[in-house]
């Protein structure tokens, strides 16, 4: 049955569990597409443009912005970063479901574009802040400083966590990963989804006659 692609918008604080549970979502599934962002800062080593990233110069950059050919964007460290369009939309035509990694306020902007119906967001959420704060820790990455400044910027990520569709709480990763593949599972079977439907059941009414 053919369908629209969907644009899944996963988000959530620093050390919840987004990067895992989307690896596991595209282990599941593999004709999922991992939305590719467009950034103005120079590749490093061993970066691959359209693999990792679009590197495009700023003025380029912000002529996408301003002809609508970025589905949002922000400046990050001095940097451009944003998703383009067109290959969003080659996948949806194509039936093919992109996976976003974004943060609330690139959800709003996906969100807010002429693609919005086309939308499905998830959040997801740490067991408690002070699990959050372990798991930071235990990762060994970053000066105590560094951690107690993605905790205050946890809290205004958590904030926004009502403006999503599904909300799943990682106490434990493998039930967090079958519940986004039953969301993904059940929004794939909405009925405006399935752009193929119509034309399937009439011609299940004409098989005898009608």
């Amino acid at each position: 049955m053919d369908r629209s692609g969907l644009l899944i918008i996963l988000s959530s604080p620093s050390g919840a569990g987004k990067s895992t549970l989307a690896r596991r979502l595209m282990e599941w599934d593999s004709s999922l597409r991992f939305s590719v962002s467009a950034t103005t800062r120079k590749p490093r080593p061993g970066e691959v443009e359209g693999d990792h990233y679009y590197f495009r110069d700023p003025d380029t950059f912000r002529a996408m912005v301003a002809a609508g050919n970025m589905l949002e964007h922000a400046e990050v460290f001095g940097n451009l970063y944003g998703t383009p369009r067109e290959p969003v939309e080659d996948a949806m035509r194509a039936g093919r479901d992109t996976l976003f990694d974004v943060d609330w306020q690139g959800g709003q902007q996906i969100r807010a574009s002429a693609l919005g119906n086309h939308v499905i967001s998830i959040f997801v959420l740490p067991p408690s802040l002070a699990e959050l704060e372990r798991r930071l820790i235990s990762r060994g990455q970053d000066a105590p400083e560094v951690i107690a400044g993605r905790m205050q910027k946890s809290r205004d990520e958590i904030s926004h966590w009502a403006e999503y569709d599904y909300v799943i709480v990682n106490e434990d990763i493998d039930q967090s990963a079958e519940a986004l593949k039953s969301i993904l599972t059940a929004e794939r079977l909405r009925r405006p989804r399935q752009v193929g439907l119509g034309p399937f059941v009439r011609r299940l009414m004409e098989e005898d006659g009608r």
